[in-house]
């Protein structure tokens, strides 16, 4: 039996994406390769918009500030990353999110 070296990851980043960006909407969609996760922030209050066809409806103007893809498999590791820091936030702060 051999003793194989323990894998770690060293994660690296640049100063441009360490900053971030902000999103106050995100979609999730899925091809049959992987999923798709489109962050976006919302550019302008929400207003009424005519569909052409005399049905009005409510418009609000986003634009996505960041695309990530992942593979299918990594999915279940991604929940489970949110739910244990969405614990942790809820811990630290006292309350539970709605």
């Amino acid at each position: 039996m051999t003793n194989e070296p323990e894998s770690r990851l060293e994660v690296s980043i640049t100063p441009e994406v360490e900053a971030g960006q902000y999103a106050n909407f995100a979609s999730v969609w899925h091809t049959q390769d992987g999923f798709v996760l489109d962050f976006a922030v919302i550019t302008r209050p929400p207003g009424l918009a005519d569909a052409g066809d005399g049905q009005q409806y409510i418009s609000v103007p986003t634009r996505i500030t960041s695309r990530v893809r992942i593979p299918p498999a990594q999915v279940f590791e991604l929940m489970k990353a949110l739910e244990q820091q969405l614990t942790a936030y809820e811990n630290e702060q006292g309350h539970k999110i709605v």
